[in-house]
Protein backbone atom coordinates (compact mmCIF):
# COMPACT_ATOMS: atom_id res chain seq x y z
CA UNK A 1 0.00 0.00 0.00
CA UNK A 2 1.68 3.32 -1.17
CA UNK A 3 1.83 6.20 1.26
CA UNK A 4 -0.58 9.33 0.68
CA UNK A 5 0.93 12.44 -0.58
CA UNK A 6 0.27 16.01 0.02
CA UNK A 7 -0.03 18.17 -3.16
CA UNK A 8 2.95 20.97 -2.80
CA UNK A 9 3.46 23.65 -5.54
CA UNK A 10 6.81 25.96 -5.83
CA UNK A 11 6.77 30.04 -5.14
CA UNK A 12 7.79 31.06 -8.54
CA UNK A 13 10.01 34.08 -6.63
CA UNK A 14 11.65 32.42 -3.73
CA UNK A 15 11.18 28.63 -4.64
CA UNK A 16 9.59 27.50 -1.67
CA UNK A 17 7.39 25.05 -1.45
CA UNK A 18 3.95 25.63 -0.22
CA UNK A 19 0.71 23.93 -0.03
CA UNK A 20 -1.27 23.55 -3.07
CA UNK A 21 -4.32 25.43 -1.98
CA UNK A 22 -2.07 28.26 -0.55
CA UNK A 23 -2.39 31.29 -2.13
CA UNK A 24 0.36 33.51 -0.70
CA UNK A 25 4.24 32.07 -0.28
CA UNK A 26 4.88 32.51 3.36
CA UNK A 27 8.33 33.03 3.39
CA UNK A 28 8.46 35.98 0.75
CA UNK A 29 5.03 36.89 0.90
CA UNK A 30 4.74 36.64 -3.34
CA UNK A 31 0.79 36.01 -4.78
CA UNK A 32 0.38 32.90 -6.01
CA UNK A 33 -2.78 32.83 -8.15
CA UNK A 34 -5.18 30.85 -8.80
CA UNK A 35 -6.07 28.60 -6.13
CA UNK A 36 -7.16 26.00 -8.65
CA UNK A 37 -5.27 22.87 -8.36
CA UNK A 38 -3.35 21.52 -11.65
CA UNK A 39 -3.94 18.41 -12.83
CA UNK A 40 -2.42 15.35 -11.27
CA UNK A 41 -0.30 13.54 -13.09
CA UNK A 42 -0.95 10.14 -13.33
CA UNK A 43 0.98 8.31 -11.01
CA UNK A 44 4.17 10.44 -9.22
CA UNK A 45 7.45 8.57 -8.59
CA UNK A 46 9.20 10.14 -5.43
CA UNK A 47 12.02 9.29 -3.88
CA UNK A 48 12.82 9.97 -0.43
CA UNK A 49 15.06 13.69 0.62
CA UNK A 50 16.52 15.15 3.20
CA UNK A 51 14.84 17.21 5.66
CA UNK A 52 16.18 20.81 5.53
CA UNK A 53 14.97 23.76 7.74
CA UNK A 54 14.32 26.96 5.67
CA UNK A 55 14.35 30.61 7.23
CA UNK A 56 14.20 33.83 6.33
CA UNK A 57 16.73 36.11 4.98
CA UNK A 58 16.03 39.01 8.22
CA UNK A 59 16.16 36.27 10.79
CA UNK A 60 19.40 35.04 9.46
CA UNK A 61 21.33 38.18 9.35
CA UNK A 62 19.73 38.85 13.06
CA UNK A 63 20.84 35.46 14.16
CA UNK A 64 24.26 36.01 12.98
CA UNK A 65 24.99 39.06 14.62
CA UNK A 66 23.67 37.80 17.65
CA UNK A 67 26.22 35.10 17.52
CA UNK A 68 28.78 37.34 16.67
CA UNK A 69 27.97 39.64 19.89
CA UNK A 70 28.08 36.57 22.40
CA UNK A 71 31.51 35.31 20.77
CA UNK A 72 32.84 38.64 21.61
CA UNK A 73 31.88 39.43 24.75
CA UNK A 74 32.93 35.61 25.65
CA UNK A 75 36.42 36.83 24.20
CA UNK A 76 36.57 39.72 26.46
CA UNK A 77 35.83 38.07 29.45
CA UNK A 78 37.88 34.65 28.92
CA UNK A 79 41.15 37.49 28.05
CA UNK A 80 40.18 39.84 31.52
CA UNK A 81 40.02 36.86 33.77
CA UNK A 82 43.12 34.58 32.21
CA UNK A 83 46.18 34.64 34.91
CA UNK A 84 49.67 35.29 33.86
CA UNK A 85 51.72 32.50 33.04
CA UNK A 86 55.01 32.66 34.18
CA UNK A 87 57.43 29.98 32.74
CA UNK A 88 59.83 28.09 35.00
CA UNK A 89 63.90 28.85 33.85
CA UNK A 90 65.30 26.23 31.92
CA UNK A 91 68.29 24.86 32.13
CA UNK A 92 69.61 26.75 29.89
CA UNK A 93 68.85 29.69 31.26
CA UNK A 94 71.56 31.60 33.40
CA UNK A 95 69.76 34.24 36.39
CA UNK A 96 71.95 36.70 37.38
CA UNK A 97 71.88 38.88 40.32
CA UNK A 98 71.35 42.34 40.42
CA UNK A 99 73.70 43.68 43.24
CA UNK A 100 74.38 47.07 43.89
CA UNK A 101 77.21 47.91 46.62
CA UNK A 102 78.12 51.47 47.41
CA UNK A 103 81.51 51.60 47.76
CA UNK A 104 83.88 54.72 48.45
CA UNK A 105 87.10 54.22 47.16
CA UNK A 106 90.31 55.45 49.17
CA UNK A 107 92.76 57.54 47.21
CA UNK A 108 96.17 56.72 48.73
CA UNK A 109 98.91 59.11 47.07
CA UNK A 110 102.36 57.08 46.15
CA UNK A 111 105.20 58.39 47.52
CA UNK A 112 108.16 59.72 45.15
CA UNK A 113 111.11 59.25 46.00
CA UNK A 114 113.98 61.51 44.12
CA UNK A 115 117.11 59.63 43.21
CA UNK A 116 119.16 61.41 41.70
CA UNK A 117 121.29 61.14 38.51
CA UNK A 118 124.88 59.76 38.96
CA UNK A 119 126.95 62.44 37.84
CA UNK A 120 129.16 61.45 34.77
CA UNK A 121 132.95 60.68 35.59
CA UNK A 122 134.95 63.32 34.71
CA UNK A 123 137.65 63.18 31.45
CA UNK A 124 141.12 63.43 31.98
CA UNK A 125 143.46 66.23 30.06
CA UNK A 126 147.06 66.43 29.80
CA UNK A 127 148.10 70.26 29.67
CA UNK A 128 150.22 70.84 26.19
CA UNK A 129 152.22 73.81 25.19
CA UNK A 130 150.77 77.46 25.84
CA UNK A 131 147.83 75.70 27.52
CA UNK A 132 146.04 78.45 30.13
CA UNK A 133 142.48 77.63 31.83
CA UNK A 134 140.56 79.79 30.04
CA UNK A 135 141.29 78.16 26.63
CA UNK A 136 140.57 74.56 28.08
CA UNK A 137 137.59 75.82 29.60
CA UNK A 138 136.85 77.00 26.36
CA UNK A 139 137.29 74.15 24.62
CA UNK A 140 135.31 72.08 26.67
CA UNK A 141 132.51 74.17 26.93
CA UNK A 142 132.73 74.16 30.99
CA UNK A 143 133.80 77.43 33.66
CA UNK A 144 137.50 77.74 34.95
CA UNK A 145 135.69 77.26 37.83
CA UNK A 146 134.79 73.98 37.86
CA UNK A 147 138.28 73.01 36.44
CA UNK A 148 140.26 74.80 39.57
CA UNK A 149 137.40 73.57 41.79
CA UNK A 150 137.73 69.70 40.36
CA UNK A 151 141.64 70.39 40.37
CA UNK A 152 142.21 72.09 43.54
CA UNK A 153 144.31 74.57 41.82
CA UNK A 154 144.53 78.25 42.84
CA UNK A 155 141.66 81.10 41.86
CA UNK A 156 144.30 82.21 39.65
CA UNK A 157 145.08 78.77 37.66
CA UNK A 158 148.67 79.71 37.03
CA UNK A 159 150.65 76.61 37.90
CA UNK A 160 150.02 74.66 34.80
CA UNK A 161 152.85 72.75 33.75
CA UNK A 162 153.06 70.37 30.63
CA UNK A 163 151.58 66.85 31.07
CA UNK A 164 149.58 68.05 34.09
CA UNK A 165 146.61 65.75 34.19
CA UNK A 166 143.95 67.65 34.84
CA UNK A 167 139.99 66.46 35.56
CA UNK A 168 137.69 67.88 33.16
CA UNK A 169 134.21 67.99 34.41
CA UNK A 170 131.26 67.66 31.44
CA UNK A 171 129.39 70.42 30.59
CA UNK A 172 125.99 70.66 31.64
CA UNK A 173 123.87 71.28 28.88
CA UNK A 174 121.94 75.07 28.46
CA UNK A 175 119.74 76.36 25.92
CA UNK A 176 121.53 78.20 23.48
CA UNK A 177 119.97 81.68 22.77
CA UNK A 178 118.49 82.47 19.69
CA UNK A 179 120.75 85.15 17.85
CA UNK A 180 119.99 88.84 18.24
CA UNK A 181 118.50 90.27 15.07
CA UNK A 182 120.12 92.51 12.65
CA UNK A 183 119.31 96.24 13.20
CA UNK A 184 118.83 98.10 10.21
CA UNK A 185 120.51 101.44 10.08
CA UNK A 186 117.06 103.51 10.76
CA UNK A 187 116.97 101.44 14.24
CA UNK A 188 120.66 101.38 14.99
CA UNK A 189 120.71 105.33 14.91
CA UNK A 190 117.38 105.66 17.06
CA UNK A 191 119.16 103.50 19.66
CA UNK A 192 122.10 105.43 19.65
CA UNK A 193 120.07 108.80 19.67
CA UNK A 194 121.01 110.51 23.26
CA UNK A 195 117.58 111.75 24.56
CA UNK A 196 116.51 113.72 28.00
CA UNK A 197 113.17 114.06 29.93
CA UNK A 198 111.81 117.71 30.76
CA UNK A 199 109.09 118.97 32.77
CA UNK A 200 107.25 121.66 31.53
CA UNK A 201 107.52 124.60 33.80
CA UNK A 202 105.18 127.59 33.99
CA UNK A 203 105.90 130.39 31.00
CA UNK A 204 107.81 127.34 29.12
CA UNK A 205 107.08 127.44 25.30
CA UNK A 206 107.99 125.12 22.77
CA UNK A 207 110.35 127.05 21.19
CA UNK A 208 112.18 128.41 24.58
CA UNK A 209 112.70 124.80 25.17
CA UNK A 210 114.23 124.30 21.50
CA UNK A 211 116.34 127.05 22.11
CA UNK A 212 117.36 126.07 25.52
CA UNK A 213 118.76 122.90 24.27
CA UNK A 214 119.35 123.94 20.81
CA UNK A 215 117.32 121.26 19.13
CA UNK A 216 115.16 122.21 16.27
CA UNK A 217 111.53 122.56 16.78
CA UNK A 218 110.53 119.83 14.61
CA UNK A 219 112.78 117.38 15.75
CA UNK A 220 111.08 117.82 19.46
CA UNK A 221 107.35 117.83 17.60
CA UNK A 222 108.17 114.45 15.82
CA UNK A 223 109.62 112.87 18.53
CA UNK A 224 106.74 113.88 21.36
CA UNK A 225 103.96 113.65 18.75
CA UNK A 226 102.76 117.28 19.33
CA UNK A 227 100.26 118.35 16.85
CA UNK A 228 101.38 122.48 16.85
CA UNK A 229 103.84 124.29 18.88
CA UNK A 230 101.52 124.12 22.49
CA UNK A 231 102.96 122.34 25.28
CA UNK A 232 101.19 122.31 28.47
CA UNK A 233 102.69 122.34 32.16
CA UNK A 234 103.19 119.74 34.19
CA UNK A 235 103.80 117.38 30.85
CA UNK A 236 107.10 115.73 30.03
CA UNK A 237 108.95 115.88 26.83
CA UNK A 238 111.10 113.76 25.59
CA UNK A 239 114.36 115.89 24.11
CA UNK A 240 116.29 114.18 21.31
CA UNK A 241 119.87 115.80 21.89
CA UNK A 242 121.52 113.52 18.74
CA UNK A 243 119.47 116.21 16.56
CA UNK A 244 120.84 120.09 18.24
CA UNK A 245 121.76 122.13 16.02
CA UNK A 246 125.52 123.12 15.19
CA UNK A 247 126.68 126.10 16.69
CA UNK A 248 127.18 129.17 14.39
CA UNK A 249 130.18 130.63 13.66
CA UNK A 250 132.22 132.74 11.24
CA UNK A 251 134.39 129.93 9.87
CA UNK A 252 132.30 126.92 7.83
CA UNK A 253 134.13 124.56 10.39
CA UNK A 254 131.31 122.24 12.06
CA UNK A 255 131.45 122.33 16.06
CA UNK A 256 133.10 119.12 16.93
CA UNK A 257 130.08 116.60 18.72
CA UNK A 258 130.61 115.82 22.56
CA UNK A 259 132.30 112.36 22.58
CA UNK A 260 130.29 109.44 21.49
CA UNK A 261 128.85 106.76 23.79
CA UNK A 262 130.53 103.49 24.31
CA UNK A 263 129.03 100.92 21.31
CA UNK A 264 126.73 98.31 22.03
CA UNK A 265 127.96 95.06 20.98
CA UNK A 266 125.45 92.83 19.02
CA UNK A 267 127.03 89.34 17.73
CA UNK A 268 128.53 87.65 18.63
CA UNK A 269 127.38 86.40 21.93
CA UNK A 270 130.30 86.88 25.07
CA UNK A 271 132.09 83.47 25.12
CA UNK A 272 130.88 81.99 21.51
CA UNK A 273 132.86 79.19 20.52
CA UNK A 274 134.14 78.66 16.77
CA UNK A 275 135.33 75.46 15.40
CA UNK A 276 137.42 74.50 12.63
CA UNK A 277 134.11 75.25 9.94
CA UNK A 278 134.20 78.57 10.82
CA UNK A 279 136.54 79.98 7.98
CA UNK A 280 135.56 83.39 9.15
CA UNK A 281 133.74 85.54 12.37
CA UNK A 282 131.38 88.34 11.55
CA UNK A 283 131.51 90.95 14.30
CA UNK A 284 128.39 92.82 14.75
CA UNK A 285 127.23 96.39 17.33
CA UNK A 286 124.83 98.80 17.42
CA UNK A 287 125.17 102.24 15.83
CA UNK A 288 126.09 105.15 17.62
CA UNK A 289 124.60 107.89 15.52
CA UNK A 290 125.65 109.39 11.94
CA UNK A 291 129.23 109.36 11.72
CA UNK A 292 131.04 112.33 10.25
CA UNK A 293 133.74 111.64 7.06
CA UNK A 294 136.57 111.80 9.52
CA UNK A 295 135.01 109.39 12.07
CA UNK A 296 135.22 105.91 12.18
CA UNK A 297 134.84 102.75 14.21
CA UNK A 298 138.01 101.12 15.47
CA UNK A 299 137.71 97.67 15.60
CA UNK A 300 140.55 95.75 18.41
CA UNK A 301 141.02 92.05 18.41
CA UNK A 302 143.35 91.12 20.97
CA UNK A 303 144.67 86.74 21.13
CA UNK A 304 144.95 86.93 24.80
CA UNK A 305 146.50 83.24 24.33
CA UNK A 306 149.63 84.11 22.33
CA UNK A 307 149.73 86.91 24.80
CA UNK A 308 151.02 89.33 21.45
CA UNK A 309 149.43 92.26 22.35
CA UNK A 310 147.19 93.97 19.83
CA UNK A 311 146.59 91.44 17.40
CA UNK A 312 144.31 93.39 15.00
CA UNK A 313 143.50 96.82 14.67
CA UNK A 314 141.05 98.02 11.75
CA UNK A 315 138.47 100.86 10.78
CA UNK A 316 135.06 100.29 9.43
CA UNK A 317 132.44 102.63 8.53
CA UNK A 318 129.96 100.15 9.16
CA UNK A 319 128.51 98.33 11.75
CA UNK A 320 129.99 94.86 10.59
CA UNK A 321 133.51 93.75 11.01
CA UNK A 322 134.70 90.16 8.83
CA UNK A 323 137.68 88.74 10.94
CA UNK A 324 139.86 87.72 8.34
CA UNK A 325 141.08 83.80 8.08
CA UNK A 326 144.21 84.74 8.75
CA UNK A 327 143.90 85.41 12.41
CA UNK A 328 143.16 82.16 12.99
CA UNK A 329 145.87 80.29 14.81
CA UNK A 330 147.96 77.34 13.22
CA UNK A 331 148.94 75.37 16.34
CA UNK A 332 145.95 73.33 15.89
CA UNK A 333 144.60 74.62 19.70
CA UNK A 334 141.83 76.87 20.85
CA UNK A 335 142.70 80.46 21.16
CA UNK A 336 141.09 82.53 23.23
CA UNK A 337 140.41 86.35 21.56
CA UNK A 338 139.40 89.63 23.21
CA UNK A 339 137.47 92.72 21.00
CA UNK A 340 136.29 96.21 21.86
CA UNK A 341 135.12 98.94 18.99
CA UNK A 342 135.25 102.65 20.11
CA UNK A 343 134.47 105.75 17.79
CA UNK A 344 137.98 107.31 15.94
CA UNK A 345 138.32 110.21 14.71
CA UNK A 346 141.22 111.37 11.70
CA UNK A 347 143.01 114.55 12.82
CA UNK A 348 145.47 114.44 10.25
CA UNK A 349 148.43 112.64 7.95
CA UNK A 350 151.96 111.57 9.03
CA UNK A 351 154.99 111.88 6.75
CA UNK A 352 154.45 108.96 4.74
CA UNK A 353 150.22 109.85 4.05
CA UNK A 354 149.11 107.44 6.57
CA UNK A 355 145.85 108.50 8.44
CA UNK A 356 146.78 109.60 12.42
CA UNK A 357 143.55 108.73 14.24
CA UNK A 358 142.85 109.78 17.62
CA UNK A 359 140.03 108.09 20.59
CA UNK A 360 136.58 110.26 20.25
CA UNK A 361 134.64 108.19 22.00
CA UNK A 362 134.10 105.79 24.70
CA UNK A 363 135.12 101.98 24.20
CA UNK A 364 132.55 99.40 24.33
CA UNK A 365 132.51 96.51 27.32
CA UNK A 366 134.94 94.09 26.06
CA UNK A 367 133.94 90.46 24.46
CA UNK A 368 135.50 86.94 23.96
CA UNK A 369 135.71 84.41 21.69
CA UNK A 370 137.34 80.97 21.39
CA UNK A 371 138.57 80.31 17.90
CA UNK A 372 140.05 76.51 17.28
CA UNK A 373 142.96 76.46 15.26
CA UNK A 374 144.04 74.53 12.62
CA UNK A 375 146.49 72.19 12.78
CA UNK A 376 150.83 72.73 11.91
CA UNK A 377 151.51 70.44 8.44
CA UNK A 378 153.76 67.58 9.28
CA UNK A 379 156.85 67.21 7.42
CA UNK A 380 157.18 65.10 4.94
CA UNK A 381 159.58 62.43 5.37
Amino acid sequence: MSPETTPTKLCPTCGTRVSDDASRCLVCGAELGSAEKPAQPGKAVQSSRIPSVTISLPLAIGLLALFLGIGAILVFFALRETPEVILPPTETSTITPSVTASVTPTLVPPTLTFTPEPSPTPQTYYVQVNDTCIGIAVFFGVSVQSIVTLNNLPAACDTLYINQPLQIPYPTPTVTPMPSATLGAAEQTEAACEKVSYLVQANDTLGSIASNYNVPMEAIRAENGLAGDTVYVGTTITIPLCRRNATPGPTPTPTLPPPYPAPNLLLPADGSAFTLADDSISLQWASVGTLRGNEAYAVYVVDVTANKGTTLLDYATDTKYIVPATLRPTDGKVHIFRWWIVVARQTGSDANGNPIWEVAGTASAPRVFGWTGTAAPQPTP
